[in-house]
């Protein structure tokens, strides 16, 4: 395999890079009750810098996938973590909202270099036999990444203030700059050499391929629900009345409980058991937990502490889907030349279902003059979520004879 200079196989330098553009997405909820004091932002204004990233997501996720297959992996990667660096440095001395919303916008931009090239990039620097494993660990970069910052954030900005979360995030992707330009090779594409082919023909390829609108509308599925699930979880354990510091600890759980999930299918993957079979599981017991979560017969639900049991099976179990999805995506792929723009399309729908996600919960619980209707949402994706699956299962079997 590889020769690295370092004693760290590079898979493990790209998933910690994956980390790193991950607390970017997750550093603003804790500094947002500061920023609203300091800066004067407004509600409305906090919302689009919370969505500003999943704006990036929505836009430009296919121009960046085919921007990685096209640029070289590595070198968006770099260039991923460049602008991350330089946005969150400076966004630690922006003094209104605008110039913060622009640099959050950039940050965006940032992230998907970063992630976009990822999944490629680690199937090209590990054996065949560990690649579903692996692919099982890139898809914890997003819950690793949030809990650390719905963790940390709370203490630094305490601590220091708001600039130095800011900075220090800034330094930590100087720091997995440095950690990818070292220990990741310059990797050979042989695909360029087989395919040859032009922008146009790549995008061409993957939107008239069916797999690739599988896995990103299976994702969209996915994750429009587990954010806005997620996200409103401070704002329901405030109502059942629990202090905003334990609604932190207790929301970095529960996005910490869908990393055992992604570790665990990817484990299941190389044991070779189906792609199809781990994403019903995984919808199966994401609609469970939202019911026991959030149902109520004739006004009464479960208990506080059920209710968390129930959320934390809803994201530990809704966790075996992300990594099943990356690890699909590398196959169902249209050739080896359209990797990075098939995870694109994957990250662009996938930055669609948590855009649409969370107003959509909100809705339907302003609707309903409270959240017992959010299993409801939670079920519906799911059943939306289930019959994809299948259609993966059918389109992995038949590409079991061309791939190698």
């Amino acid at each position: 395999m590889h020769t690295h200079r370092s004693g760290i196989h590079p898979s493990w330098v790209i998933v910690w890079a994956g980390i790193c553009a991950a607390l970017h997405v997750g550093k603003l909820p804790p500094a947002l009750p500061v920023l609203q004091t300091e800066l004067h932002i407004s509600l409305v204004q906090a919302g689009f810098l919370l969505s500003a990233v999943q704006f990036a997501g929505m836009t430009l996720g296919l121009v960046v996938g085919l921007s990685a297959d096209g640029l070289g992996l590595r070198r968006c990667m770099l260039a991923g973590l460049a602008l991350l660096s330089f946005a969150s440095t400076v966004g630690g001395f922006a003094n209104d909202a605008n110039s913060l919303l622009a640099l959050r916008a950039l940050e965006g931009l940032g992230f998907l270099c970063v992630v976009m090239p990822a999944p490629a990039l680690i199937r090209r620097t590990v054996d065949a036999s560990q690649l579903s494993g692996r692919m099982g660990w890139w898809g914890t970069y997003m819950p690793t990444g949030n809990a650390m910052a719905l963790l940390c954030g709370p203490w630094v900005i305490a601590g220091l203030n708001w600039q130095a979360w800011w900075g220090l995030l800034g330094a930590v992707s100087a720091f997995a700059f440095m950690a990818v330009w070292w220990c990741v090779p310059p990797v050979a594409a042989p695909a360029f050499a087989l395919y040859s082919h032009t922008w146009q023909q790549r995008l061409k390829l993957t939107l008239q391929s069916p797999g690739p609108w599988l896995v990103a509308l299976t994702f969209a599925a996915y994750s429009s629900q587990w954010l806005a699930v997620i996200g409103f979880l401070p704002t329901v354990y405030a109502q059942l009345g629990l202090s905003a510091g334990m609604g932190g600890v207790l929301s970095a759980c529960v996005a910490l409980a869908n990393v055992s999930g992604n570790v665990l299918a990817g484990r299941l993957l190389q044991r070779a058991w189906e792609a199809e079979r781990l994403l019903f599981i995984g919808f199966a017991g994401m609609t469970l937990g939202a019911v026991g979560a959030y149902a109520e017969w004739q006004g009464v639900g479960l208990s506080t502490a059920l209710r968390f049991v129930c959320v934390l099976m809803f994201s530990a179990v809704g966790g075996l889907i992300p990594a099943t999805l990356f690890s699909s995506a590398l196959r169902l792929a249209p050739n080896d030349a359209t990797v990075s723009t098939t995870i694109g399309h994957m990250q662009q729908w996938s930055a669609l279902g948590q855009f649409a996600g969370p107003p959509l919960l909100a809705w339907v619980a302003v609707a309903a003059g409270g959240w017992q209707l959010t299993w409801g949402v939670s079920a519906a994706l799911s059943a939306a979520g289930v019959v994809l699956a299948y259609f993966i299962g059918r389109a992995l079997y038949l590409s079991k004879d061309t791939f190698k």
